[in-house]
């Protein structure tokens, strides 16, 4: 049912605000690139399962980071993704900055290191970037980080503006579809320690809310997790948006840290394989010790049936388009 948000909006403004047409251009090349497969099966055949992967998120699974990072629907796919491939490292495993790239890059090859490295700082802070993570840590802080990541950048120089006396105002703002991040200033170590004032903070961020209209935490969540102090540095600012209960809620891609281990859907699906995978194994032993002269066969056959019946579990997969049997 269309909402009433959708109905009050032209058309235009509808297809910028939901990037149809950035999935639209995704999907003819992809037409393109599978042309001679695709041919056998139908476009309107193509088409339905391509969308079908944007609204169930897996289409951004091993495609590059120039797309992963194209939309907000993108970022929020890819961090659900991202928690859901890898939550069992939540039980307690410990892991560095460079383990969590690699963790990011099978999910996406080329993710840069830069992002995962702004990431570790906002847990790390001050310790050397060697040092060990929980996955939840590193998780929440990931998340503002790479959804955030255009505005962060535009924060960082506005807080080094403010510990240097100058305008903020003059900050230019970055595009979400430039596809690059900016290199984030150095911040002096006298910044770091005593920070600005929180009041005076939160007027800039204010302004800049108003700029980056789908790419910023909502304001009136900023200044509750301001609320508390009268100043502060930087990378606390980014500690308190990672740990802030409303802004995870608001962005809608994770659980709340008490349920990251919890994925009902996700525990559903590896019972019933892991059930399969036994009831298979059971009846190829079972056949086994049949006799007749056709019991080679019909291992075989029963292996061909497992082969099969494993490859319908619906799972995860990024959307490079093969036909379904």
């Amino acid at each position: 049912m269309l909402s009433p948000e959708r109905l009050a909006l032209p058309d235009y403004e509808y297809l910028a605000q939901r990037h149809v047409l950035t999935y639209m251009e995704d999907a003819v090349c992809q037409l393109l690139e599978n042309r001679e497969d695709i041919s056998q099966y139908g476009i309107a055949r193509f088409f339905t399962e391509y969308f079908n992967s944007v609204c169930q998120g897996t289409h951004i699974l091993f495609r590059e980071f120039s797309f992963v990072q194209a939309t907000p629907h993108n970022r929020v796919s890819f961090l659900r993704a991202f928690w859901r491939c890898f939550r069992t490292v939540g039980n307690g495993d410990l892991l560095t900055m460079k383990e969590y790239h690699c963790l990011l890059q099978l999910l996406c090859p080329d993710f840069p290191l830069e992002l995962t490295q702004k990431a570790a700082r906002i847990v790390l802070m001050d310790d050397a970037m060697d040092c060990l993570m929980s996955f939840s840590d590193f998780l929440f802080a990931f998340q503002i980080q790479f959804y955030y990541s255009e505005f962060l950048d535009s924060v960082a120089a506005i807080y080094e503006d403010l510990l240097s006396g100058k305008n903020p105002n003059t900050v230019i703002v970055p595009t979400s579809s430039s596809g690059q991040h900016r290199q984030r200033p150095a911040l002096g170590e006298a910044g770091m320690l005593e920070g600005v004032e929180a009041s005076l903070f939160y007027q800039c961020l204010e302004n800049l809310c108003d700029r980056h209209k789908y790419s910023c935490p909502p304001p009136a969540l900023v200044k509750e997790a301001l609320s508390n102090v009268q100043r502060l540095t930087f990378y606390g600012f980014l500690m308190a948006l990672s740990k802030h209960h409303g802004i995870n809620q608001a962005l809608g891609a994770l659980p709340d840290k008490g349920d990251l281990m919890h994925d009902p859907a996700m525990d559903e699906e590896l019972e019933r394989l892991v059930v399969r995978s036994k009831l298979h194994r059971t009846s190829r032993q079972h056949r086994a010790k049949e006799p007749g002269a056709f019991g080679f066969q019909r291992r075989e056959k029963q292996e061909a049936l497992e082969r099969v019946s494993s490859a319908s579990v619906p799972m995860p997969y990024h959307y490079r388009w093969e036909p379904r049997e």
